[in-house]
Formats: structure tokens, C-alpha cells, sequence
């Protein structure tokens, strides 16, 4: 016996094929799917064509869930009933908000990233075979618990795919100006620049960020980009994962509100480790920035996000203070995501105040501290070599060397300088050890 909704998909792909978008040709369609005109599809067909004036061509699987429910098709099905054919459609673009490339249908997303149908539908997963298999060489992520943190890295062949993707298709999307973290043109700098010289600077951390931003959302998001529903469906499944059970029965038992992100986690959402995730969570992100925004006017005070670490400033205490931290909390748990119970910092003059790794009481710059140490380490292996320093055991010391020394120095000429002579003392060592003459430059 043919089902509701097994006949509602037969229907919805006959009205949407070629022809006139009218109660006759609607009708006549669905005759097509059951080998003959039956009463019932007229009312059919002026049901679909009430709720949709326009033919839904991006939508056939939200049209056979609509024609599913209605009472003519339902009390049709109370009876044997047949299909005599189906009908293929392939999807179209109906709206298209930004430049993004136009991608009608699966075979359009598989020529834009090379691949083959199949191989699409291996890499999205849309039949849940990848996550459910046994074998790990067949998964698609590696999996690593780091501290409290998943870090779950997308294989090189789909890493390079959600890269393709980053460039040519989300990396597209404006973001909202509140957020400048994985922002062209913005960074940890311009974020702490907006919160510099306040008097009071709040900060408000989330938690589990990407593992809190559902696949159900970064699939919302696609539709509102105007992809059609397979294409939205399939580029969510390349960027989103539902961690494996023998995975999640590896976490830490500290973790902060265990149950809630073990399920968020089990649940489709965004990796820790993907390149596409901090884009993805920026762009899902939106509403919450613009409610935020709109929140901190009414309160008089600036907001800026970078990542999951949310920052207030201005001259606001008391009580107006802490209802602006309730507000912000609704906000927060009414847009999905949740705050980190024990990361929310109010600094005021007479702090430290610091964000994003920049003390921010006058003009963003790197703690003294963290200066200190940087000089101290590129000293020692001025003397002793870089391999004698890299006790963390990074694979690149020299260049994480000299990115810590652009990050440390970029606020004072300075400092920049002077870790920058170190930085090639060190290196002038690393190339020729036996050479005096660098040891003397150190000693003076």
C-alpha cells in the first residue's frame, strides 16, 4: 500500500516538472503519476497553487511535505492506491542574495568541486554510511581530545573540498560588522581597538561554540543563500559531522555542562578542526550580533565578537551592569548558543583588562609578560639553538617563532625591533652553531 508521504514525493516532482503552473496542467501531472486523472488531485492542485503562487522549484522536498498533509491526498491513500511513473526534475535557483555561484542541482555542486555524484554523496554523507561505519579509515575526520576541546580534522581530501568551498562559496557571504574573528580585514587587533581606553570592559565567553551551531542552521543558512534544498542539504553534510559514539565515550568527565554538549555533539554540528567552521559559525552568528548590537545601544555601550569570546565596554556599572549581562544571556540561550558559566570577566580601569590576548586600558597591545618570556626564549637560543628551546616539540619552531615575534611586537616598534634582532641572532645560530661571533653579538 502506497504511503502519504511515498505518494506526496511522486506528486511533487510531477508538479514541478515543465508546464504550466495551473490547476488543468497540475492536475493533469498528477494523473501522469497514477495512470489516471483521479477527483481528489484538483483540490490538490488549488491547495499547492494557494500556498504557492510561484512554481517552488528549489523546494521539492518542502513541497511533498505540504502536499503529504493535505485531506484529499490522505483520505486517497485510506484506499489501495498505485503509481504508475515518477518524474525526475532536476531543482533550480529561484533567489540568489549574494555572489555566490549559481548551483541548480547535485550535478552543478559536483562539477563545481570536480568530484563525480557518487563520490559527492561519499564526502557529504547524505546516507549516514560514513558515520555509522565500524572501520576509522573509513570515517572522514580524525578525532582528538584536547583538554575539554574535540578537535575533530577533516582527512586531506575533504579538508582540501571544504577549503574549494570556503573560497568560492561561503567565504562570499558578508558577515555582520560586529564579528572579527576569521573576518578579512579584521582581527584580534581591530576587536580590541573598538574596546580601548573604557572604562569598563566586559567579556562573555560561549561555550562549545561550533559544537553548539546544528547542522539544522548551517542548512538555514544555505537556503536563505538561495540553494535549492539538495544542494543546501549536500553542502551541509560536507561541513557538518555527528561525532561517533566510541568518541564521545572518551570525554573528559569534568566537562563543564557534560550532557548538553555531549548531545550537541552526537547531534549534527559544526568540527573544531574544519577550515570551514569559523566562517560557518560567523555567518550563523548574524542574528545573534545583530540582537547584541542592538542590545548594547540600548545600554549605551560598544559590542564586538572575535570567535566565541563576546566583549562590552563603555561606562556602565551597578545595576544597569548586571542587566546587561541578563539581557545578554537571553539573547545568547534565545539564539542556541550558550555562556561558559565561569568565563565572564568585568574589568575596570585598575585591571588588567584584556582581550583577545591584548591588554586593552589604553591601546591594544600584548601583556609584558608574555613579551618577557618571548625575549627570554629567543635569548637562550641565540646561545644554545632553536632545538634546545623547542620544548613544546613544534614541527616549525622558526616559524612559530617569527610569528609570535610579528603578533608580540605589532603594537610597539620597539619591542619589534628589539625581538626582531634576537629572532636573527637565533636563526644566524640555528645555521651555523660553531660560529662565535653570534654568541658575542647576544653578550652585548
Amino acid at each position: 500500500m502506497t504511503s502519504a508521504r511515498s505518494l506526496a514525493v511522486a506528486l511533487a516532482d510531477a508538479f514541478l516538472a515543465d508546464g504550466e503552473w495551473r490547476r488543468p496542467a497540475l492536475a493533469d501531472r498528477g494523473g501522469l503519476v497514477l495512470g489516471v486523472r483521479r477527483r481528489w488531485l484538483v483540490p490538490v492542485a488549488d491547495a499547492v497553487l494557494t500556498a504557492y503562487p510561484r512554481r517552488p522549484s528549489d523546494r521539492p522536498r518542502e513541497l511533498a511535505a505540504f502536499v503529504a498533509g493535505l485531506e484529499p491526498l490522505r483520505e486517497a491513500v485510506r484506499r489501495p492506491i498505485l503509481i504508475s511513473s515518477r518524474q525526475v526534475v532536476a531543482t533550480r535557483t529561484i533567489t540568489h542574495r549574494w555572489h555566490t555561484p549559481v548551483l541548480d542541482h547535485l550535478g552543478d555542486l559536483a562539477a563545481q568541486l570536480g568530484l563525480s555524484i557518487e563520490h559527492l554523496d561519499w564526502y557529504a554523507d547524505r546516507r549516514a554510511m560514513n558515520r555509522r561505519a565500524a572501520d576509522p579509515r573509513l570515517h572522514h575526520y580524525r578525532y582528538r581530545w584536547a583538554g575539554t576541546r574535540l578537535i575533530e580534522a577533516p582527512k586531506p581530501r575533504l579538508r582540501d573540498l571544504q577549503r574549494r568551498l570556503l573560497t568560492d562559496v561561503f567565504g562570499r557571504i558578508p558577515v555582520h560588522d560586529a564579528a572579527h574573528g576569521f573576518v578579512p580585514s579584521r582581527s584580534a587587533s581591530t576587536f580590541a581597538t573598538a574596546h580601548s581606553g573604557q572604562p569598563i570592559v566586559v567579556r562573555v565567553d560561549l561555550l562549545a561554540f561550533f559544537a553548539t551551531v546544528t547542522a539544522a542552521r548551517v542548512y538555514g543558512l544555505l537556503r536563505t543563500a538561495g540553494y535549492p534544498e539538495p544542494v543546501a542539504h549536500a553542502l551541509t553534510g560536507i561541513c557538518t559531522i555527528r561525532t561517533p559514539a566510541n568518541v564521545l565515550r572518551m570525554a573528559p568527565p569534568h566537562l563543564i555542562e557534560r550532557p548538553a554538549r555531549i548531545a550537541a555533539l552526537r547531534a549534527g554540528h559544526l568540527p573544531q578542526g574544519a577550515p570551514t567552521s569559523p566562517v560557518l559559525a560567523n555567518l550563523c552568528a548574524f542574528r545573534l550580533d545583530r540582537r547584541l548590537t542592538g542590545l548594547a545601544g540600548a545600554f549605551g555601550v560598544s559590542y564586538r565578537r572575535y570567535a566565541d569570546d563576546l566583549a562590552f565596554s563603555g561606562g556602565i556599572s551597578g545595576q544597569r551592569l548586571d542587566d546587561l549581562l541578563v539581557a545578554v544571556a537571553d539573547v545568547v540561550r534565545d539564539e542556541g548558543f550558550r555562556v561558559h558559566p565561569t568565563k565572564t570577566r568585568i574589568r575596570g580601569r585598575g585591571d588588567r583588562q584584556l582581550l583577545a590576548g591584548l591588554v586593552v586600558n589604553e591601546r591594544p597591545a600584548v601583556p609584558r609578560d608574555e613579551y618577557d618570556r618571548l625575549r627570554a626564549i629567543l635569548h637562550n637560543a641565540a646561545r644554545t639553538g632553536l632545538a634546545a628551546q623547542n620544548r613544546g616539540g613544534h614541527p616549525a619552531f622558526a616559524e612559530h617563532l617569527a610569528g609570535r615575534v610579528a603578533w608580540v611586537g605589532r603594537a610597539s616598534p620597539h619591542r619589534a625591533a628589539k625581538l626582531a634582532s634576537l629572532l636573527d641572532a637565533a636563526l644566524a645560530t640555528a645555521a651555523n652553531p660553531a660560529h662565535p661571533h653570534q654568541r658575542d653579538i647576544v653578550d652585548m
